[in-house]
């Protein structure tokens, strides 16, 4: 019988000593873990403790913060169109007329064109391309929480540079976007284009940054530093913003690639910090 007892404490003091090893054990790979963990087991720490930043919601909470900073803009200019009498393109009644005999005949007319821009100050400046304003004689601003467009004039722009700034009057304080920092954004970073394409006020389109400092050549109209991007830009885009997930503007809309699709660029966010105090009149 005391032989049995004497094997039983020793079993029991066995596990016990096993125990607390395991235990000693468990409590050494917690003070070495920070350092110690595998690529891949580190990798999926840091995951679970900082989900990734690009939520479900992160686009519709960017829009909701900026498109009411972005407008609309209709461009009216008259044109001078030489036409020459309708009735000396009939054969009947050009058989009463000298062969050489023609009046030409001038007909204004007025056309009607439309961009994107945003609103950058409270008290109204609004930035856009200078394309979009181009020859305007007329410009009117739609803006979000006002019945009617409301008429802008244009303080400055910059032809080589495809920048124009506008100002509308109005009463209280406009929704402001802020300019980011382009030179931080990275290719292959998400952005958000929002815009009035084929007149489709506040469309909203998402992509990544293609490529950055891409020449583009666009009729007369070189531009030697632009961001490539996916995000879809259509004819109505021009002057509208390309924002970072921050809702930050780290670009302006301004063409389209030629037979081309999935290829849009956009005026690199800092070019536009450059020039801004001289065109809107703060040198």
């Amino acid at each position: 019988m005391g032989t049995w007892k004497r094997k039983l404490a020793t079993v029991a003091l066995l596990s016990f000593l096993c125990g607390m090893l395991f235990a000693a054990g468990g409590l050494l790979a917690g003070f070495l873990a920070p350092a110690g963990l595998s690529g891949a087991t580190a990798a999926r720490t840091a995951y679970a403790q900082s989900p990734p930043v690009f939520g479900q919601d992160v686009v519709a909470d960017i829009v909701d913060r900026a498109g009411p900073a972005v407008v609309k803009i209709d461009v009216y200019k008259v044109v001078n169109e030489v036409t020459f009498d309708p009735f000396l393109s009939d054969p009947f009644f050009r058989r009463f007329f000298d062969p050489s005999f023609s009046l030409p005949r001038t007909i204004r007319r007025e056309e009607h064109s439309l961009g994107s821009g945003f609103i950058i100050s409270p008290d109204g400046y609004i930035l856009t391309n200078e394309h979009v304003i181009d020859g305007a004689q007329r410009v009117e601003v739609t803006i979000i929480g006002y019945e009617r467009p409301v008429p802008a004039r244009v303080v400055g722009y910059d032809y080589d540079l495809d920048l124009a700034v506008l100002k509308v009057d109005v009463a209280g304080e406009l929704p402001v976007l802020s300019l980011g920092d382009s030179d931080q954004i990275r290719v292959g970073s998400w952005v958000v284009a929002i815009g009035n394409p084929y007149g489709l006020d506040h469309t909203v389109t998402v992509g990544v940054v293609s490529a950055k400092g891409r020449p583009v050549q666009v009729e007369n109209r070189t531009y030697k530093n632009l961001l490539q991007t996916d995000a879809a830009i259509n004819p109505g885009n021009s002057g509208g913003p390309l924002l970072n997930l921050r809702g930050e503007v780290i670009g302006m809309n301004t063409a389209v690639a030629a037979q081309a699709e999935g290829i849009g660029f956009a005026i690199p966010a800092n070019t536009i910090k450059e020039v801004l105090p001289r065109l809107t009149g703060n040198k």
